[in-house]
């Protein structure tokens, strides 16, 4: 899952590395039905000082992390928010950014989160997700999706625990935690993906296309 291929670049790689513009459409599926993180354009290496640094706000409206567009500063957790709202769009099958409205009503993390705090989930929620069976389920997610979107980076999970969470609310009841074959899980739009285990070459391959692009575009 793509969770997985950022919290590796986050904790595994070395030197960690923050995407910068994590988005939908830069999650991609190849002929096997891999995700593939794609796009590191605004990507950044993490100093060795510390885990964040400033720099010229670039990114996608809609996904950007506030903290990061008010204090310029990019870290992991900008991923982790941008994250969040791609879980968003999954939960609504909405846009990250409409069209129409005030600012607040275009932006659907901030619709989102309104939602929540006003108690109204069903109403920004794909009517087609919400059912009795998957309801706990889905309040897991969007518990998750809020934590990921809180405006102040430090409270917000990595990207690890993120992957981790994640793989727990995916996993079949009583299923091992170690899945050494391809197996048939339901995603939480309840749509069967054939998903296969990543191996730790293919993030390898993907860090060095990554720290590669971060040079060129020196």
């Amino acid at each position: 899952m793509a969770a997985s291929a950022l919290a590796y670049l986050h904790s595994d790689a070395s030197p960690p590395i923050i995407h910068g513009d994590v988005k939908s459409p830069n999650i991609l599926l190849d002929k096997n039905h891999m995700i593939k993180v794609s796009d590191f354009g605004a990507s950044k290496l993490t100093p060795k000082d510390g885990n964040r640094f400033a720099t010229f706000v670039q990114g996608t409206r809609g996904y950007l992390d506030p903290e990061y567009i008010q204090k310029g500063f990019l870290t992991d957790k900008s991923d982790v928010y941008s994250f969040g709202v791609i879980l968003v769009e999954l939960l609504t099958r909405k846009k990250a950014f409409f069209c129409e409205g005030n600012e607040e009503e275009r932006n659907l993390a901030n619709v989102f989160l309104s939602s929540l705090k006003e108690e109204r989930l069903v109403d920004v929620l794909d009517h087609h997700m919400w059912n009795a069976e998957r309801r706990d389920l889905i309040h897991e997610v969007c518990d998750l999706a809020k934590r990921c979107l809180s405006i102040v980076g430090e409270e917000r999970p990595t990207m690890k625990e993120v992957k981790e969470e994640l793989e727990r609310l995916t996993r079949p009841q009583n299923q091992p935690c170690v899945m050494s074959n391809p197996e048939e899980t339901e995603s939480i739009t309840g749509a069967t993906l054939n998903t296969h285990t990543i191996e730790s070459t293919d993030y390898y391959t993907s860090e060095k296309h990554a720290v590669r692009s971060i040079e060129e575009g020196r």
